[in-house]
């Protein structure tokens, strides 16, 4: 079964950066696509940014294209968000995901997938 954990979170100063982690501590030969996501309170789930595991492609939404950076560790099982240049607008609840199918369509395909229990990102202005 995959188990998810994300950790990094914290509260920053906006231009500040943050590194968010995600430790599948499961199993982990059967994950085809990881991702992030976040939800600010009274906003929809957005999907931020995703990679597929064996290629290392990765995939990001616009709002954060250039200011945000995902990657992993595969030796430790871990997915990696750095956020860089953060704005108030980045303030949400973020999650780490992960589904066995890959990442076409990453941000719908994701939602149905395995999901950590999400870590608290606050940017101050």
């Amino acid at each position: 079964q995959v188990q998810l954990m994300e950790s990094g979170g914290g509260s920053v100063q906006a231009g500040g950066s943050l590194r968010l982690s995600c430790v599948d501590s499961g199993y982990t030969d059967s994950i085809n696509c990881m991702g992030w996501f976040r939800q600010a309170p009274g906003k929809e789930r957005e999907g931020v940014a995703a990679i597929h595991p064996s290629s290392g492609r990765t995939y990001y939404a616009d709002s954060v294209k250039g200011r945000f950076t995902i990657s992993q560790d595969n030796a430790k099982n871990t997915v990696y968000l750095q956020m860089n240049s953060l704005k108030s607008e980045d303030t949400a609840m973020y999650y780490c995901a992960a589904d066995s199918g890959y990442c076409y369509a990453w941000s719908t395909r994701l939602l149905s997938g395995y999901w950590g229990q999400g870590t608290q990102v606050t940017v101050s202005s």
